[in-house]
C-alpha cells in the first residue's frame, strides 16, 4: 500500500526558482563557460583527453572523426554527436583558433561558413600544441572524477604548459551571461607570464608591455587601444576591428583589394552584403565585385570605376559592409567551478597558480617514485653481499612465502625489497651489473635531492616553471597576425559616435547582438559550441 507521507507539498514558484537555478548552474559549469585554468570548455576537454588516451596523437595515424566522437560519447560525453563533431571541428580550423588543438584531414568547413563533411568523411588526430596540454598527466598533476555512469575517472582540468585560455580564446553563451575571451599572441603572453612570476605586483601597465592587444587567427587591424586596455583592466570592453587591404591597377583600373577580413567574419556574408549595399548604390564607384580567395588566402577584389576616388569608396565600404565590425570582449570564466570576469592580471593568475600546484604534484610524485625505486635498488645492492646465503634460503625453502619469511628475519628487508630479489635475474649478479645499480644509486641520491629542494624552495620552483614557459615560446612562437593603430579622435568616445582611424567612418548597422556587445548574433551564434 503507498504511503502518502512520501508525497510533499511545494510552492510551484519556489520550486520553479531552484529547479531554474539547478538547470542554469548546470549549463554554466558543465557546458557554456571555459575553466580559468586551462580555458577548456567540457566537451573540448573529453575530446582532447579521449583522443590522448586512444593514442591519436601528432606521430600516429590519422583516425576516423566518427570513432572519436563516438568513443567521447561512450565514456565522458552523453550529449548528442553532433555536437561533440562540431565542438573537434572548431579545434581545428585555422581561422577559429589562433593555434589549432586538432590537425584535420578532409573537408572540415571553411572560412565562408561551409559546413564540415560528415564525420565518417573525416579524419583527425592531435596536433602538437595539444600535446602540451596533457603533458604530465599521468603523475597525479590533478584531480580526478567519476565519468557519468562511474566506469572510468576523467581529469577535472588538463594539466597544461600553455596559457590556453588568453592564447586560443573562449565564446559561449550560457544562462543569462555569456563569455567572449579574444585569442591573444603566445609568445606575448609567455612574456607576461614570466613578467608575473618575477613580479607579483606588476601592474596592468606592466603586463600590456608585452601583450599588445588580441593577435586573431584572420589578421586585420585593431582600431585604437581604448578598448584593449578597458577590457584588460576590467574584463569587459569593445574593439574596433578592421580589414587589411591594398590598391592595385588592373586592367587600367584602381582596384581595393582585401587580404584579410576581422575576425569571426562570414567571408560569403561579407561579399553579400557588399553586393547588396552596391545594388542599393549605398557604395558607388564599384565597376566589378569578385571574389578571388582561394587556399593560398583571402583576395576580395573591388574593382573601381574610372576617376573615381578610392578614398571615398574606402569609407563607403567600412561604413556598409562587414569590413570594420566591433568585438565585444567579456572575459568571463569559471574560478572554482563559479563564473567570473576576469581582468588580465587575473586570467593570467589563474593559470600560473593552477601552473605551480602541477608542478609542485609532479615533483612530489617523481620524488615519491625516486624514494621507492632507491629503496629496490639499496636492496639489491644488500642482497648481492649475501648472495650465496641467499641463494641457499631460497633453494631450500618449500615455497615463496617462507623463503621471503626467512630473508626478512634474517636481513630485515622489507616485502618489496624481498619481491624484487626473487625476481632478481641471475644476469644481476655480474660485477658490471653491480657497477649498473651502484651509477643508479648515485643518479638516486642527486635527484631526490633536487626535488627536495624543488619542494622547499620557492625560487627554484619558480625558476623550474620560466623555463618551461621559455621553452614552450620558443617551440611554438610566430609573429603577431593582428596589427594595433593608433585611433585619430577621443578615445573615451563610443565607438558607434566616433570617426576611425584616419578619417574612416564605422556603421554598426544591422549590429543584432548589442547585449552581448558582438557585430552578429547569427553568426556568432554559429560559431559558439553551446554543448
Amino acid at each position: 500500500m503507498e504511503d502518502k507521507n512520501l508525497i510533499s507539498s511545494a510552492l510551484i514558484e519556489e520550486e520553479m526558482k531552484e529547479s531554474y537555478v539547478d538547470y542554469a548552474m548546470s549549463v554554466i559549469v558543465a557546458r557554456a563557460l571555459p575553466d580559468a585554468r586551462d580555458g577548456l570548455k567540457p566537451v573540448h576537454r573529453r575530446i582532447i583527453y579521449t583522443m590522448f588516451e586512444e593514442h591519436i596523437t601528432p606521430d600516429r595515424k590519422f583516425r576516423k572523426s566518427a570513432a572519436t566522437v563516438g568513443n567521447v560519447i561512450a565514456h565522458y560525453h552523453p550529449h548528442g554527436d553532433a555536437s561533440v563533431y562540431d565542438a573537434m571541428v572548431r579545434l581545428a580550423q585555422p581561422f577559429n583558433l589562433r593555434y589549432p588543438l586538432v590537425w584535420p584531414q578532409g573537408n572540415f568547413g571553411s572560412v565562408d561558413g561551409d559546413p564540415p563533411a560528415s564525420m565518417r568523411y573525416t579524419e583527425a588526430k592531435l596536433a602538437p600544441m595539444a600535446m602540451e596540454l596533457v603533458r604530465d598527466i599521468g603523475k597525479d598533476t590533478v584531480d580526478w572524477s567519476p565519468n557519468f555512469d562511474n566506469s572510468t575517472q576523467e581529469p577535472k582540468v588538463l594539466p597544461l604548459v600553455i596559457p590556453n585560455l588568453l592564447i586560443n580564446g573562449s565564446e559561449g553563451i550560457a544562462v543569462g551571461m555569456a563569455a567572449r575571451i579574444p585569442p591573444h599572441n603566445l609568445a606575448e603572453v609567455i612574456d607576461a607570464c614570466v613578467a608575473a612570476l618575477d613580479d607579483p605586483e606588476i601592474t596592468l601597465e606592466g603586463l600590456m608591455e608585452h601583450i599588445q592587444g588580441p593577435d586573431f587567427p584572420t589578421g586585420g587591424f585593431i582600431v585604437g587601444t581604448h578598448g584593449i586596455r578597458e577590457a584588460y583592466k576590467t574584463g569587459r570592453g569593445r574593439i574596433l576591428v578592421r580589414s587589411l587591404w591594398h590598391r592595385e591597377e588592373i586592367s587600367g583600373r584602381t582596384a581595393v583589394v582585401i587580404d584579410e577580413i576581422p575576425y569571426m567574419v562570414n567571408k560569403a556574408n561579407l561579399v553579400e552584403r557588399a553586393a547588396q549595399a552596391i545594388k542599393e548604390k549605398k557604395i558607388n564607384g564599384i565597376h566589378d565585385l569578385r571574389d578571388e580567395s582561394n587556399r593560398k588566402g583571402i583576395r576580395i577584389v573591388f574593382e573601381l570605376k574610372k576617376k573615381v576616388d578610392p578614398d571615398i569608396v574606402e569609407k563607403e565600404l567600412l561604413t556598409y559592409t562587414y569590413l570594420q565590425v566591433t568585438y565585444g570582449i567579456i572575459m568571463l570564466a569559471l574560478v572554482d567551478n563559479v563564473p567570473k570576469v576576469l581582468t588580465l592580471k587575473e586570467a593570467i593568475e589563474a593559470f600560473l597558480q593552477h601552473r605551480w600546484q602541477v608542478v609542485t604534484r609532479r615533483t612530489e610524485y617523481d620524488l615519491a617514485k625516486a624514494k621507492a625505486r632507491l629503496h629496490i635498488v639499496e636492496g639489491l645492492l644488500k642482497a648481492l653481499l649475501y648472495i650465496h646465503d641467499i641463494i641457499q634460503v631460497i633453494k631450500t625453502s618449500p615455497n615463496v612465502e617462507v623463503a621471503k619469511n626467512k630473508l626478512q628475519d634474517r636481513w630485515q628487508f622489507s616485502d618489496k625489497q624481498v619481491q624484487a630479489i626473487l625476481e632478481m635475474r641471475l644476469q644481476r649478479l655480474t660485477h658490471l651489473e653491480r657497477n649498473k645499480l651502484e651509477e643508479e644509486k648515485e643518479d638516486l641520491l642527486r635527484n631526490i635531492a633536487y626535488l627536495e629542494d624543488l619542494l622547499a624552495n620557492s625560487e627554484s620552483m619558480k625558476r623550474v616553471i620560466i623555463t618551461e614557459l621559455e621553452e614552450i615560446k620558443s617551440r611554438y612562437k610566430d609573429e603577431r597576425r593582428t596589427r594595433i593603430i593608433e585611433f585619430n579622435g577621443d578615445p573615451s568616445d563610443d565607438l558607434e559616435d566616433s570617426e576611425g582611424a584616419e578619417g574612416l567612418v564605422f556603421s554598426s548597422e544591422d549590429s543584432s547582438a548589442q547585449e552581448m556587445e558582438s557585430y552578429d548574433s547569427e553568426e556568432y551564434s554559429e560559431a559558439v559550441e553551446e554543448d
